[in-house]
């Protein structure tokens, strides 16, 4: 008891609380609001104990590896939505055990480089600078964790799904200014706010500046999203889109029992589809569990639907070539014919689709290996591969490459004016990971600046606007389709010009001050060799 009652306890609870907390906010945005100043505690304790002596950096790398552990832990908690695994041929016991290592594993994947920003931390607050103009710190601290963030989308091991942004995606005006920087200077605003309000809280100086500072920062970023939330559209051309919701799920979808009921309902919904005005169709990701180009029956099936109702489908689907099997999206234009273009998937899900370091999974945990719906692995595709259509160019993303921001910037940057979404999310049920996977395709449109089409097997499907605006929304596990019409835009985002420069900005400025304090001590050493050496060749120097 007396262990509770000690100080270093209630730091420490302060620290992994305020990790806790701000994870909740993720997974609960509507309370985002408190994301503003949730992180105050850890970041003051950051302060207070990893600057200086007070921890050794051993310590200091720990306690932030368990930190950035929890916080992911809350976040990643949806894994047990996925319990059991038996559509995929799992019995209980294996079940329970690919759910944990997911829960776990892929907090201690995050957890690893994690830590590393705390070492770094500590490190810089040893220089000169920072002992000079220790006002610094928090544009270090926000800095560090902004490229651990970027760090995540570099690797298989990183998976950027629990950025600090995505807590504020309730606030559309409070995200509008990814749009010029990127969803990351989110982050660095949450980041800088929390923590020029902790260093007031732990210097005791300049208490009225920081204060003015964080609240100056809110309301300008406030500001520039109302006025950019109020801007309308330069379209170049409109289109009516519809996006179909199956409501077939993985437990079922595979089964070839499912086939007909499956060509059924989407027979039904893009007929009703066409009815209410769609001319452009969404369907989900591999709506159709097979080859489409090796199948006949399926190529008779979509080619007749298309050319029934007059209509152009986007055709959620596998592929087969020489380079192996794709997740695929197809385009079959209205007279039926399915075209040569395809967008094949860029980043493939690990354990999912394919198996990485498939020696070392098989021998370490063997159900991990075995959990992909498919027999084979799935090669990834390998450029944003636009789809035609007569009302302009289309960007397309599949399932797990909407949280990875640059394969729309890609698309953007190559002229595609709409994107499109195809995913399946059945996995998750209707558990929080279903929404904060749509949370993402919201950044996307907004950092993208395009109207984006989400259609998912059993929800959320979804049709937004370039700012993050939901204009039409089908809820978790119900079966339907919705309507909206969109524009082709052509005009860029300041941020799919310049990209993640922010990013390299903060990499750049901590690096620059333990390089600069590294100069500043070599130039009296240089200078006293230098006067040494001019003594030694001239003995009456003083």
């Amino acid at each position: 008891m007396n262990w509770f009652k000690s100080k270093s306890c209630r730091i420490w609870l302060c620290f992994y609380g305020s990790a806790a907390v701000t994870a909740l906010t993720l997974v609960f945005p509507q309370m985002g609001f408190l994301e503003w100043i949730s992180l105050i505690p850890m970041i003051a304790v950051v302060f207070s104990q990893f600057d200086g002596d007070a921890l050794t950096s051993k310590q200091s790398y720990w306690r932030g590896f368990w930190g950035i552990y929890l916080y992911y832990a809350v976040i990643y908690h949806w894994f047990i939505a996925l319990y059991p695994l038996d559509f995929v041929g799992l019995n209980r016991g294996a079940s329970l055990v690919v759910v944990l290592a997911g829960w776990l594993g892929l907090s201690l994947l995050q957890a690893l480089p994690g830590g590393l920003v705390f070492l770094a931390f500590r490190r810089i607050c040893k220089t000169e600078t920072i002992r000079k103009y220790s006002i610094l710190k928090p544009f270090v601290f926000a800095g560090l964790w902004v490229v651990f963030e970027w760090l995540s989308t570099l690797s298989w091991m990183g998976v950027p799904w629990g950025r600090l942004y995505m807590g504020q995606v309730e606030y559309l005006p409070m995200i509008q200014s990814a749009a010029w920087f990127g969803s990351y200077f989110i982050s660095f605003l949450l980041l800088t706010v929390n923590g020029v309000l902790a260093y007031a809280l732990c210097y005791r100086a300049k208490q009225t500046a920081c204060i003015a500072l964080s609240a100056g920062l809110i309301v300008g970023n406030l500001t520039f999203g109302l006025i950019r939330m109020k801007q309308p559209d330069a379209a170049d051309s409109t289109v009516r889109v519809a996006v179909i919701q199956g409501n077939i799920s993985s437990h079922d979808k595979w089964e070839l029992s499912t086939t007909y009921r499956m060509m059924q309902r989407y027979r039904d919904l893009t007929a009703q589809a066409a009815e209410a005005g769609a001319e452009l169709i969404v369907w989900p990701e591999t709506a159709v569990t097979v080859a489409l180009n090796r199948s006949k029956t399926m190529k008779t099936y979509v080619s007749d639907l298309a050319r029934t109702h007059q209509v152009m489908l986007l055709v959620g689907a596998l592929h087969e070539d020489e380079t192996g099997e794709h997740n695929s999206l197809y385009v079959v234009s209205p007279d039926g014919e399915i075209s040569e273009q395809r967008y094949d998937k860029r980043h493939l899900v690990p354990f999912g689709e394919y198996v990485p370091m498939r020696g070392l999974v098989e021998t370490v945990i063997p159900p991990l290996a075995e959990l992909s719906a498919l027999d084979i692995e799935l090669s990834a595709g390998k450029d944003s591969a636009l789809l035609d259509t007569p009302w302009g160019r289309v960007g397309a993303m599949i399932c797990f490459d909407s949280i990875y921001e640059m394969l729309g910037i890609d698309s953007v940057r190559d002229g595609a004016g709409l994107m499109i979404l195809s995913t399946n999310d059945s996995w998750f049920l209707d558990s929080k990971a279903v929404y904060q996977h749509q949370a993402q395709a919201q950044f996307r449109a907004i950092e993208e600046g395009r109207y984006l089409a989400r259609s998912a097997n059993t929800g959320i499907s979804t049709i937004l606007s370039p700012r993050g605006e939901i204009l039409c929304l089908l809820d978790p596990l119900t079966e339907g389709y919705a309507v909206s019409d969109v524009a082709f835009l052509n005009q860029r985002t300041p941020y799919s010009v310049i990209g993640n420069a922010l990013v390299y900005l903060c990499g750049a400025f901590c690096l620059a001050i333990p390089l600069a304090d590294k100069l500043r001590r070599r130039r009296p050493e240089r200078a006293k060799s230098e006067h040494a050496c001019d003594k030694a060749e001239n003995p009456d120097l003083k």
